[in-house]
């Protein structure tokens, strides 16, 4: 990538070559936050803790289901019930395996990524049964092998910069020479704390939220992300 800016596909930002690219999972390679929000709000209605989807989105998105619970319990004055998140994991699990999609426009991403030799990974605060359930049921799987990474994987989860390093580290990369993908304001935290320049997918966040949280820029739509592989060749 040059030293030039941006300019196609409205990314404005001072550009330079990546050397790799760390996508989170859910929201912006699997169109999941609304099936598993869903689930969550219904679950949490059922226990006396009214929730929308909506609702659902704007507090829990991107945290782990640990942190989720967390916050359950706070809200709730009591500790939840002790099925609540085994209920979560199997009713999320059916949902996701019945009704997730691929995010529009990320397979044609990829193949770009991979016409030009650009090595790519997801980091996700979800666990890595649901990244196989998720990227399994949209054929992405093994385009990730070898390359998923999840928040079980070390000590901190998003927004810590922990996942966002190990993801850089294990793929050989310096994380200033490394591109994120994020679409949530805990995910664009935790890797621009890690070092990596981050695009954040104003899909479910406004981009204020996300430019706030530490996205250099923001696209609607994944396909303007091909204006960054467009710039000249290195020499």
């Amino acid at each position: 990538m040059s030293s030039s800016a941006v300019k196609s596909a409205g990314l404005s930002f001072k550009a330079r070559r990546y050397h790799g690219v760390v996508f989170d999972c859910d929201g912006v390679l699997v169109d999941s936050e609304r099936i598993t929000n869903r689930v969550w709000a219904g679950l949490l209605t059922e226990i006396g803790l009214p929730t929308t989807t909506e609702q659902s989105l704007a507090t829990y998105m991107g945290n782990t289901m640990a942190r989720c619970l967390e916050i359950v319990e706070e809200r709730l004055g009591r500790a939840a019930p002790d099925d609540l998140l085994p209920r979560f994991h199997v009713a999320a699990r059916d949902a996701l395996a019945r009704d997730v999609v691929a995010v529009e426009g990320i397979v044609a991403l990829l193949d770009a990524l991979d016409a030009r030799g650009i090595p790519y990974a997801v980091a996700s605060n979800g666990e890595h049964e649901k990244m196989r359930t998720t990227l399994g049921a949209t054929g992405l799987l093994s385009r990730f092998e070898g390359r998923r990474f999840s928040a079980s994987d070390v000590a901190h989860p998003k927004p810590a910069p922990d996942l966002y390093l190990h993801a850089a580290r294990a793929m050989g990369l310096e994380p200033t020479d490394t591109l994120a993908v994020e679409d949530s304001p805990l995910g664009v935290q935790a890797a621009h704390a890690a070092g990596l320049t981050v695009v954040g997918y104003a899909e479910l966040v406004s981009p204020e939220r996300l430019m706030t949280a530490g996205a250099v820029t923001t696209v609607a739509q994944l396909s303007q992300l091909h204006g960054l592989w467009e710039m000249d060749e290195p020499k």
